[in-house]
């Protein structure tokens, strides 16, 4: 297969069963986060309402993280993938429940709220052993020369259902409410579990049985700081997400500044996925591999200033091309960032990596949104947007300026010299 082919990576059956199974997770799990987002608002009208949501996820996430990547790299990697999306839909069960209002008229609004807290703070459990399962399962099914076209592909997978959830999401919660969007989220999850069980049982190749656990996640983390070009990598999308995203305010933007109704929301809220999964489908026929790195540093500069343009907006068409604009910028510094990830990190490590990934990157995005929650609060939205963008631009001149591995990163050079390094050993 040639390196040159932008479908490379498709043509291995399991990584297509992969590819989908990857959409309809992040499908399920985007569409239910933008459903429970609108209910929230619904019922407290409070934007840190909106904060408390990401926090409810981020503390399970950040808390248990390298505890999972442990776990993981010393355990089969399909059926533990199987036993997390069995607790998705048990969580995505107990959310129909309790926004079904047959069901919730006897309790109080309090108790149906903090009902919904908890459900989402089991679901920042689950997601703790998802991120390191399925990067660490990406690997045994596809051969290194893949990874940057697989990464490609896995990253429009990511997108292409980060775009349907909310669009559906905001579309359904207009035609069928709340409550049955929930159940069509359940379907949506019951699907990727039987696409997961198609994909035959991974070897394991990291047995960790008996290793001491605080030296299993010390290694995790020491090869993190170490390795400067997968530190800069996550340092950079930590803090874009964590100071840049505007996401979790759209409600407030869609309500009190564009007034606009779901439908506009479900637009508003897609709409930087859109922009990252076409950027992609570009990608995968015009890979990224030359000057890698300055493009990484360009993408995420070009981020913050979209996120800047949509803070100062008041007119819904500018709102919206300043966030399509943000997703294409985005796009391209995910699949940068997940070709590093993939290329530098050791089979035997890939959980625990991918563990302090989502660590710092991965709940970042709750973070994040309890952070914007709290700034709008004290400072105002818009001046919580701009700010956020403003910050992310001076992350981005001092990462370039700290890290010049990563500014001059190449990934052909990488492959040729991985290349090698393997015919002469």
């Amino acid at each position: 297969m040639s390196s040159k082919d932008p479908y490379e990576a498709l043509r291995y059956p399991q990584f297509r069963l992969f590819f989908i199974l990857r959409f309809s997770l992040v499908f399920a799990w985007a569409m239910q986060f933008v459903v429970i987002e609108w209910e929230v608002y619904k019922l407290t009208n409070d934007p840190l309402s909106l904060g408390l949501i990401g926090l409810m996820e981020v503390i399970p996430a950040m808390s248990l993280a390298l505890f999972a990547g442990h776990i993981v790299d010393g355990t089969e990697k399909r059926n533990l993938l199987v036993k997390c999306i069995l607790g998705f839909l048990a969580i995505s069960s107990g959310l129909f429940l309790f926004t079904w209002p047959q069901f919730t008229e006897a309790f109080s609004t309090s108790a149906q709220i903090w009902a919904i807290y908890f459900l989402v703070f089991c679901g920042g459990i689950v997601r703790s052993f998802i991120g390191p399962t399925v990067f660490s399962l990406f690997s045994l099914i596809l051969p290194k020369k893949a990874y940057p076209n697989g990464s490609t592909w896995s990253s429009v997978a990511w997108q292409s259902g980060a775009v349907a959830g909310p669009a559906v999401g905001g579309i359904a919660i207009g035609f069928f409410g709340v409550h049955w969007s929930m159940l069509f989220i359940v379907a949506v999850a019951l699907i990727a579990l039987i696409l997961l069980l198609q994909i035959p049982v991974q070897a394991v190749l990291h047995s960790n049985k008996g290793e001491p656990i605080g030296k299993s996640l010390k290694e995790g983390i020491d090869f993190v700081f170490k390795t400067k070009e997968v530190l800069g990598a996550i340092s950079l999308d930590m803090f874009a997400v964590l100071f840049g995203g505007a996401v979790a305010l759209l409600p407030i933007y869609a309500t009190d500044i564009l007034k606009v109704d779901s439908v506009g929301f479900g637009f508003l809220r897609a709409a930087p996925a859109v922009g990252s999964f076409l950027i992609m489908m570009v990608v995968a026929y015009f890979p990224l591999n030359k000057n890698a790195g300055k493009k990484l540093l360009a993408s995420i500069f070009g981020f913050g200033v979209c996120i800047i343009v949509f803070g100062l907006s008041e007119i819904y068409w500018i709102s919206l091309l300043a966030l399509f604009l943000s997703g294409v910028t985005d796009g391209i510094s995910v699949v940068v960032r997940q070709t590093i990830l993939q290329l530098y990190t050791p089979d035997h490590m890939r959980g625990r990596v991918s563990a302090v990934n989502s660590m710092f990157v991965g709940s970042s995005n709750e973070l994040g949104a309890f952070e914007s929650g709290l700034t709008a609060r004290l400072f105002g939205t818009v001046n919580a947007v701009v700010a956020g963008g403003v910050i992310t631009l001076m992350t981005v001149v001092g990462t370039g300026a700290l890290i010049p591995s990563l500014r001059n990163l190449d990934f052909n050079t990488f492959l040729k010299d991985k290349k090698g390094e393997d015919s002469s050993s």
